[in-house]
């Protein structure tokens, strides 16, 4: 686990620079670093930097930037190939001088070519260059486990983990995206391939860019359609053969993930995807393996008691942090500096400390991401499901409301929130995407007229390109692609790398994904069951008893704080000579929006007028741009 970064450019880069570059990320690899640049052909320069986190063959053999034995190939990278053992094998007539499988991406691209990725099992974000070739490969693994930005303009590319080293890349500009700030507002994160600056991009999950003679290529190698497209034909119809079946993919891919030359444990809710990844790898475990949990003070929302028992039973040796409104509230000021975008997901803070906890004792933790996405867990899928049963209903009721005489008297407005939210839900590309009442039209107004018709739509408008006619699949599919790598991959990305700790997903190994693709969907949701198969296998290691039980949750006091503690900071922001000098959001509307939210109280909640959402996303975009772009702008970050 590292952070790379680094450039092919006619402007120069000096080696400070490219070091200072590299060293915006030390909290991602405190152990090691190193940087190269080498002039090439065309008059462009290119630099390979990396700051390393050991993981595997902790010695100097794995420094990075890594040549090939024939000085062909130079490799930075970031992530895990997890089957590196066995590729290595197959690649026997290599001569290898480390143990690390950076050495093995190179000996595969060397027999292979660039195909190689479709061997590799694991999270990566891979620069490769190719002096044969003179071109500059990215590699960023399928389902977007690993970061990877871009910066292209003027036929130059300058690429990072994380937007802060491209930031201080001389002649940055720092133009903010205004195209993408509507759509940040209401989803409260930036979906690949777009990012907060313009001419910048991320990388999209399961694609390779080649970079060569200033132009850039990018192609796709895996894709959720695609991959769900092909294994979708061949169902297993058997509920024992896919059971049974899953439940061997998922132990081999603990397994893998448990391989490591330094401390390794398990994070813990004492939620299914948590304790059945913690289970598979005890299982595997010669000794107690080591768990951690956060609770919370506030008894209603405190599920740490069932992680402990879950724990208890297992025989793993557990560690539980018991925390407060006030400790959450004390790492607000930090999410800028390591979520180096706008990103207002409030469980950040959560996971920053659950993250914190373990990295006391361990250097790599397992997690259970990925299981409400491919096994139908999230609440809103039960939504989805029931909106399609009354989408006819829906369609009625916004005919008759557009006749002249009920639209004269209002109707539509009269209807019950819920009923409203239904009938005006027409849009056949985003079927499963319905907003509570007018949140993304306060979205879209909060930016004006700046973006000049550019703007993209806040919702995903991409639904009727997913081969399926279950709303509840298509929502799922649509949350791999956006929402998994997005919003959740990026928090626990970040969030770890804060503290040097890798995360490791086993229920998003290639080959438990692809499969997961064959189950049947009356395997995943039997009969209002969610995450049915996923909970039958848990249910083979963890009694019923201890899984079983209402998720309560835990949500950040959002509106507790913004009009509480934050409420001035906020209202600061939002100010009208403060809009109007920024100029990137609308002074006519912002300043009055605000101050109705923190006036109204509980009053809006649930009518779909409580913009607590949009005021936290708003609040997290000022705190970043007071943070960051202030500084690119006046040359001091």
């Amino acid at each position: 686990m590292c952070g790379i970064c680094g450039y092919v450019r006619k402007r120069q880069v000096t080696p400070k620079q490219l070091k200072r570059m590299n060293d915006t990320m030390v909290h991602r690899g405190p152990n090691d670093s190193g940087e190269e640049s080498y002039p090439v052909s065309g008059g462009y320069r290119i630099g390979l930097a990396q700051r390393r986190l050991s993981i595997l063959d902790l010695s100097s053999l794995g420094h990075q930037p890594m040549h090939s034995a024939d000085e062909r190939v130079i490799v930075v990278y970031n992530g895990e190939i997890y089957n590196y053992r066995e590729l290595r094998e197959e690649l026997a007539d290599y001569p290898f001088r480390s143990d690390c499988d950076t050495e093995v991406i190179i000996a595969a691209y060397l027999k292979w070519g660039i195909s190689c990725v479709n061997r590799f099992n694991g999270m990566f974000a891979i620069a490769l260059y190719d002096r044969e070739e003179e071109a500059l490969y990215l590699i960023r693994d399928r389902i977007g486990k690993k970061p990877l930005y871009y910066w292209y303009e003027q036929e130059e590319l300058v690429f990072s983990s994380e937007l802060k080293p491209i930031m201080v890349c001389p002649d940055f500009p720092g133009r903010i995206n205004r195209a993408v700030l509507s759509r940040y507002l209401f989803q409260q994160y930036i979906n690949a391939p777009e990012s907060i600056y313009e001419n910048v991009y991320k990388l999209e999950p399961g694609t390779i860019l080649r970079f060569h003679g200033g132009q850039i290529y990018v192609s796709e190698y895996w894709s959720v359609r695609a991959a769900y497209e092909a294994a979708v034909r061949f169902p297993v119809e058997s509920y024992e053969e896919a059971k049974d079946q899953l439940k061997m993919l998922l132990k081999r891919a603990v397994s893998l993930r448990m391989i490591a030359d330094v401390p390794l444990g398990s994070f813990l809710s004492g939620g299914y995807d948590s304790s059945l990844i913690t289970a598979l790898a005890q299982e595997n475990s010669s000794e107690p393996i080591k768990t951690f949990s956060i609770g919370f003070h506030e008894e209603r929302y405190n599920e740490a008691k069932y992680a402990a028992a879950v724990a208890k039973y297992l025989g793993t040796q557990h560690t539980e942090l018991m925390i407060g409104e006030e400790d959450m509230f004390s790492l607000v000021e930090s999410i800028p500096k390591y979520y180096d975008e706008p990103f207002a997901d409030p469980s950040q803070i959560a996971t920053m400390m659950v993250c914190q906890l373990a990295r006391e004792q361990v250097t790599v933790a397992l997690s259970g991401d990925g299981g409400d996405e491919f096994y139908c867990g999230y609440n809103i899928y039960e939504k989805v499901a029931q909106a399609q049963k009354l989408d006819w209903l829906g369609g009625m009721v916004h005919g008759l409301s557009g006749l002249p005489v009920l639209k004269q008297l209002h109707m539509q407005d009269r209807l019950p929130f819920k009923v409203r939210v239904i009938a005006g839900n027409r849009d056949r590309e985003t079927k499963t995407q319905f907003a509570a009442g007018n949140y993304p039209k306060a979205a879209r107004a909060m930016v004006g007229g700046f973006c000049k018709g550019s703007a993209l739509p806040v919702q995903y408008p991409v639904e009727s390109s997913y081969p399926a006619r279950d709303w509840q699949i298509c929502r799922m599919l649509l949350d791999m692609d956006t929402y998994l790598p997005g919003d959740i991959l990026c928090k626990v990305d970040r969030a770890s790398m804060k503290y040097s700790l890798e995360a490791r997903c086993p229920i998003l190994d290639p080959d438990v994904m692809d499969f997961s693709y064959r189950i049947p969907h009356r395997y995943k949701y039997a009969s209002g069951d969610k995450k049915h198969i996923l909970k039958e296998i848990a249910y083979e290691y963890i009694p019923r008893e201890l899984l079983d039980r209402p998720k309560t949750g835990f949500g950040v006091p959002l509106d507790k704080w913004l009009r509480g503690p934050l409420k001035d900071q906020l209202l600061f922001y939002s100010d009208y000579a403060f809009i109007k000098r920024q100029g990137i959001f609308d002074e006519s509307y912002v300043p009055d929006m605000v101050k109705q939210y923190v006036e109204t109280g509980d009053r809006g909640r649930g009518t779909g007028e409580n913009y607590s959402g949009l005021s936290w996303a708003f609040f997290v975009f000022q705190q970043w741009y007071e943070y960051y772009h202030e500084r690119i702008t006046c040359g001091t970050l």
